[in-house]
C-alpha cells in the first residue's frame, strides 16, 4: 500500500515508512546533526591559524591534524557500517557523542600540535559513528522513494552546523583570541547532542527491517547478507559504477580537506581579516547545506549521475576563482567558496542517495560504510596534496592542483557511473 506521495506504508501501528509518517523522529535527528556538524565547524576556522600564528609550523605539519581527522573518521565509517548489525543504530549514536565528549576542551587548551591532533582522532571516531547514525536513522525512517529528499535534509543540517560554527568562531577569535573561547563552543554541541540521543532519539531497526522485508522478499529470504569485504569490493573497484561513485566522493572530500587546511592561512597571508576569514570559511558549507535542500530533490527527480558530474565542474571552477582573484581576496574567497558551496551540495547527497539505491537493505550499511571510507580519506589525501604541493611550490599551486582532479573527477563521474535510480533493470541494483 502507498501514501499520497508514493511513499511505502505498512500494515502496522507502530513502524511506517515515511518522512511525514516519522516527521518527529526524522527531525530530531536533524537537530542532532546540527550539533554534529558544529564539533568539525570549531576546526574551520580558527585551528589552521593556531598551527601557524601559535604555534608557528609550517603547511604540511598543519595538516597532520586533518589527516589524523580524516584517517580515523574514514576508517570508523567502515567499522560502523559493520557493528550496526550487532548494536542497535542509536547505541552507536550514543557512543559516538561520548568518544567526541573531550575534543572541545583539548583543542582550547592546547599546549602543543600534538594535543590537536590527538583530539583529531577523537573527533574522526566521533565523526564517524555520529553522522554515519544520522545518515542510516534518515534512510530507515523514509523509505526508497524520499531517499535523496531525506539525506539532502540530514547533510543541510550537519553543514548549516560546519557553516554557523566557523562563523561564530572567527568571530569569537576576533573578540578573544584564537584560544580557548572559540573551541568551547563545542562542549555545549557535545551535551546536547548526547542529551538528545540518550532521551529523546528512538532506533530505527525495524525500519530498516520492513523495507528488507518489501524489497524483493524472495531473494531477501534465500540469500544471505552481503558482508562487509564483499561491499567493501563492490565499492571499491569490482563493480565500476560503484567505484565511480567511491572516487567523486573522495575527491569532493579532497577539495575539503585541503581547503580546510591551506584557505585560512592563504586568505591571511593575502590580506583577509580573522573575522573576514570567518565569513568566507562560512560561506562555503553554507551553501552547501542550503543547497541539499534542493538538490537532495533534484536528485530524486532526474536521476543522481547529472548533479554529481555537473557538481564537480562547479568546484573545480570555484578553486581557480580562489588563485586567480587573491589580489582582491576577500571577494575571490566569497565567490569562490560559493562556488565550492554549490558544486558540493549537487554531490553530496547524489552520491550517498547513489550507493544506497545499489544495493539491497540488508547490504546498506555495509555500502554505505565502504564508500564513507573513501569519501573520507579524501580529507586526509587532500591535506596531505596540499601540505606537500604548498611546501615544494607554493599555497596557489595546491589548490590549483586540487582544481585538476576534480575536473577529472567530473570525467570519470561521466564516464564510468550508471544511475541506479533511472536504471531499476541494472543487475547491481538487484542483488549486491
Amino acid at each position: 500500500m502507498t501514501g499520497p506521495d508514493g511513499t511505502a506504508k505498512v500494515a502496522t501501528a507502530s513502524v511506517r515508512l515515511g518522512l511525514r509518517e516519522n516527521v518527529v523522529q526524522f527531525s530530531l535527528l536533524a537537530v542532532v546533526n546540527l550539533f554534529v556538524g558544529g564539533m568539525v565547524g570549531l576546526e574551520r576556522t580558527v585551528t589552521p591559524l593556531v598551527g601557524a600564528e601559535v604555534f608557528g609550523l609550517g603547511d604540511l605539519t598543519i595538516a597532520l591534524f586533518v589527516v589524523a581527522f580524516g584517517l580515523t573518521k574514514a576508517v570508523t565509517n567502515l567499522v560502523g557500517g559493520a557493528v550496526v548489525g550487532r548494536f542497535t543504530r542509536r547505541r552507536v549514536l550514543i557512543v559516538g557523542w561520548l568518544v567526541g565528549l573531550p575534543v572541545p576542551f583539548m583543542l582550547a587548551f592546547a599546549t602543543s600540535w600534538w594535543w590537536v591532533v590527538a583530539a583529531n582522532v577523537l573527533l574522526g571516531v566521533n565523526q564517524g559513528l555520529t553522522w554515519s547514525m544520522t545518515v542510516n536513522m534518515k534512510i530507515d525512517l523514509v523509505g526508497p522513494s524520499r531517499r535523496g529528499l531525506a539525506l539532502g535534509i540530514n547533510e543541510t543540517a550537519g553543514y548549516l552546523g560546519v557553516a554557523l560554527t566557523a562563523l561564530a568562531t572567527g568571530y569569537l577569535a576576533t573578540s578573544y583570541g584564537l584560544q580557548p573561547i572559540p573551541e568551547l563552543l563545542g562542549a555545549c554541541y557535545v551535551v546536547a547532542g548526547l542529551a538528545l540521543a540518550v532521551t529523546v532519539v528512538r532506533d530505527t531497526g525495524a525500519h530498516a527491517r520492513l523495507e528488507a522485508a518489501q524489497h524483493r522478499p524472495a531473494a531477501a529470504s534465500h540469500e544471505p547478507s552481503p558482508g562487509l569485504a564483499h561491499m567493501f569490493a563492490q565499492v571499491s573497484w569490482r563493480d565500476r559504477s560503484l567505484a565511480s561513485i567511491s572516487q567523486a566522493g573522495l575527491v569532493n572530500n579532497l577539495n575539503d580537506g585541503l581547503t580546510w587546511v591551506l584557505l585560512p592561512v592563504l586568505l591571511v597571508r593575502s590580506g583577509v581579516a580573522l573575522d573576514g576569514v570567518g565569513i568566507i570559511k562560512a560561506l562555503y558549507p553554507f551553501m552547501w547545506a542550503v543547497g541539499m535542500l534542493g538538490t537532495g530533490h533534484l536528485a530524486d527527480r532526474i536521476g543522481r549521475k547529472v548533479p554529481v558530474v555537473v557538481g564537480m565542474a562547479v568546484q573545480a571552477v570555484g578553486l581557480v576563482v580562489i588563485v586567480a582573484g587573491l589580489s582582491h581576496a576577500f571577494v575571490a574567497g566569497l565567490v569562490g567558496s560559493f562556488l565550492l558551496g554549490i558544486g558540493t551540495a549537487l554531490v553530496y547527497p547524489a552520491l550517498l542517495a547513489a550507493i544506497s539505491d545499489a544495493v539491497h537493505p540488508t547490504a546498506r550499511a555495509a555500502a554505505l560504510g565502504g564508500y564513507r571510507f573513501w569519501r573520507d580519506t579524501g580529507y586526509a589525501i587532500g591535506a596531505l596534496v596540499g601540505g606537500v604541493t604548498a611546501a615544494l611550490a607554493s599555497l596557489q599551486a595546491a589548490v590549483l592542483v586540487a582544481a585538476v582532479l576534480t575536473a577529472a573527477s567530473g570525467l570519470w563521474s561521466l564516464v564510468a557511473m550508471h544511475d541506479p535510480h533511472r536504471d531499476r533493470r541494472r543487475p547491481t541494483s538487484d542483488m549486491i
